[in-house]
């Protein structure tokens, strides 16, 4: 008797598996990794694997690796979280999303392997991923951690090089408020004698000693590698065993994308692969990387920018990006957050670059609500401009209303936020 396929649709596939687990977030390797063994798949993976660990930067150095790669014509797929727009983001083989029919197939093969476990929503695309990486038979595999590292789905596969990206707080319900246990979950990705990229110019001491007592070398920035910026469109890499002078800057905004394209470059000189990249390759790799959501100008006149900045770490970072980058007019910042980040530090982060703020609620789980988001931007100040608005889209037509040509909107928060500006701003532009 032929059993039919639970779903035919994606969309019935993913609302079925968020149902699945009652927890949304339930971090432990006992589930996933026992239905890794029905799939007759083990911690060590057909072909070499960087798992990308960290707070932030861990998408901009997967797009850095992949580029490079493909550049290289070594087949590469990666796997990343949150996705912004379409579920298939996540899951990309030579920087291009797989099909809808390819994901159903695979999400049938693991519900049928799972029996009656309940895979959370995550831990069913990390396996997904797996299988569509093996039915590609890609050369390379890159994963992105979705949470901490050393209980995340993703660290049932051993990585043949991790690459440890920043360490701040976050997820604080979780993993706590204390950098050193923050950096013992980030370090849980190392493997025992397989390089480790930590790019880092302060790594705790914690991870440090993580790394020596499970004998984990170390390629650490600052020491065993060193970036520098030459002039606004060229910057070096320098190592003990390799110098790559006059590299083309990244189209990636930030100063800050020097450090994980480097991380990057260091990755990939780190596997045995019998193809290897050329300087050629690596030029084209960096200049070509792209990222939705990463200070991207989706409109002009007036400019709309979209980050997907939502701790403190980044916002400080886009703060700076921000300042960099001047206009003639004023900065109106759009805002929608999950109650349970760092608002008041981001808010505070950010505030010296904004000149008029416009708040709004998101309706997801662990949403901060329209009143409470603005609520915390009048908490910064007591004679903070604001309007305060229910949903991003609504935020959006303000800011929109308020903008001169010469003014800047900026939008952050959330990817949830960022993924709803886009929207409306692209179908506002096609109108």
């Amino acid at each position: 008797m032929v059993i039919s396929m639970r779903y035919k649709k994606l969309q019935d596939w993913l609302s079925w598996q968020e149902t699945l687990n009652p927890k949304e977030i339930d971090l432990g390797l006992d589930r996933v990794f026992a239905v890794l063994q029905k799939l007759n798949l083990s911690s060590v993976f057909f072909c070499p694997v960087i798992t990308v660990a960290g707070t932030n930067g861990k998408g901009s150095t997967v797009a850095f690796i992949e580029s490079i790669l493909n550049q290289s014509n070594i087949v590469v797929g990666s796997y990343t979280s949150p996705h912004l727009f379409n579920y298939n983001e996540r899951i990309r083989i030579n920087q291009q999303p797989v099909s809808d029919d390819v994901l159903c197939e695979v999400f049938d093969v693991i519900d049928r392997a799972r029996g009656d476990i309940a895979l959370t929503y995550f831990e069913f695309s990390t396996l997904a991923s797996l299988l569509v990486f093996k039915k590609y038979n890609v050369d390379v595999a890159v994963l992105e951690v979705g949470l901490g590292g050393r209980l995340d789905a993703v660290n049932i596969i051993d990585a043949d090089v991790s690459v440890i990206t920043s360490i701040d707080i976050d997820h604080v319900d979780w993993l706590g408020d204390d950098i050193d246990v923050i950096a013992c979950e980030k370090a849980g990705v190392m493997r025992s004698h397989k390089p480790a990229v930590v790019s880092i110019f302060r790594p705790p001491e914690s991870l440090l000693d993580y790394a020596k007592k499970n004998k984990v070398p170390l390629i650490r920035l600052g020491q065993d590698y060193l970036y520098q910026g030459l002039s606004n469109s060229t910057w070096q890499l320098k190592t003990d065993h390799f110098h790559l002078p006059d590299l083309p800057a990244p189209v990636l905004h930030g100063g800050f994308q020097l450090q994980n394209a480097s991380a990057a470059i260091m990755a990939i000189s780190l596997l045995n692969l019998e193809q290897k990249t050329d300087k050629v390759n690596i030029e084209k790799g960096v200049q070509q990387a792209r990222l939705a959501g990463r200070f991207e100008q989706i409109s002009d006149k007036p400019q709309v920018i979209v980050d997907v900045a939502h701790n403190e770490q980044s916002a400080h970072m886009l703060r700076g990006v921000l300042n960099e980058m001047p206009v003639a007019g004023k900065t109106i910042a759009v805002v929608a957050m999950l109650a349970d980040k760092a608002v008041a530090e981001v808010l505070m982060a950010v505030k010296p670059e904004i000149d008029y703020w416009v708040s709004a609620g998101l309706s997801v789980n662990r949403a901060m609500s329209a009143k409470n988001m603005a609520q915390a931007v009048r908490d910064m100040h007591s004679d903070v401009k604001l309007s305060a608005c229910e949903k991003v889209t609504d935020a959006c037509m303000k800011a929109r209303t308020l903008a001169t040509e010469n003014d800047r909107i900026i939008v952050f928060g959330s990817f949830h936020t960022v993924s709803e500006a886009t929207k409306y701003f692209k179908c506002s532009n096609n109108n």
